[in-house]
């Protein structure tokens, strides 16, 4: 008797905790009614990344920091969404640790999780434009511009915006690649967040720093959900601001 009404009032409790979460779902994304997600996912399509970090430097000269006072490498969404990305081996090319976005996408609370940390950490930084480089910055910048109100610019490759635009080349590994802009889309003295899902050698979050800082825009930081450390973007960025999720 004593056995069954205990695990009556657990079921009553848990109940009542799925529903008062969720009511408490973030705003900028709707709880899908129609769809339901496995919870326990197959391991057989991500490997475990090691233990990673939330970092943000100012200064290249100056060691990593920790990203804030409120998000810490303990939060324990950071570890939800470091698990949630798998790395495909080989890809596109033999020695390629390819970091795939996809699979968080996938996730709905580590989407969620990364979209909360990013509007938490610049919804009071009087931001107007938040800068989107092609392809995935698509993705992660659109839900900040709309949870911190401010407009969204998208960065893209040549020949892929209709209108008139400027453009600044940057250097790759193999050649050059050029970046291009709205002509109009921001104006001089706007304050702007560069987002793209992964810093490497920061070729593309400096040519976007270029763009932008040409038409007297102000850039205040650059934000990616995941950064190679080893390939030394941050180098490249001198001064400015990098914030990511998962190093």
């Amino acid at each position: 008797m004593h056995a069954a009404a205990s695990l009556l009032n657990s079921s009553n409790l848990s109940l009542r905790f799925a529903s008062q979460t969720q009511t408490r779902l973030s705003p900028w994304i709707a709880a899908p009614s129609s769809v339901r997600l496995p919870l326990n996912r197959s391991q057989n399509y991500r490997i475990a990344l090691p233990p990673l970090h939330s970092t943000v430097s100012g200064d290249s000269t100056q060691p990593q920091q920790m990203a804030s006072a409120d998000v810490k490498a303990q939060d324990p969404r950071i570890a939800g969404i470091s698990s949630a990305i798998r790395v495909i081996p080989d890809f596109p090319k033999p020695g390629i640790m390819f970091q795939d976005i996809t699979t968080l996408l996938l996730d709905t609370k580590a989407f969620r999780d990364t979209i909360d940390l990013f509007v938490e950490r610049y919804k009071d930084k009087n931001i107007s434009v938040v800068a989107g480089i092609e392809a995935r910055g698509f993705i992660f910048g659109p839900p900040i511009a709309l949870a911190i109100g401010a407009k969204f610019v998208p960065m893209r490759k040549p020949k892929k915006l209709p209108g008139e635009v400027i453009s600044e080349e940057y250097s790759l590994e193999y050649g050059k690649d050029v970046m291009e802009m709205h002509v109009g889309a921001v104006q001089a003295g706007e304050r702007a967040l560069i987002v793209d899902d992964l810093v490497a050698t920061g070729g593309t979050l400096s040519a976007a720093i270029r763009l932008l800082e040409r038409v007297g825009v102000h850039v205040v930081e650059c934000a990616c959900v995941i950064e190679l450390p080893e390939l030394k973007g941050r180098e490249r960025l001198g001064e400015k601001p990098l914030f990511v999720l998962v190093s």
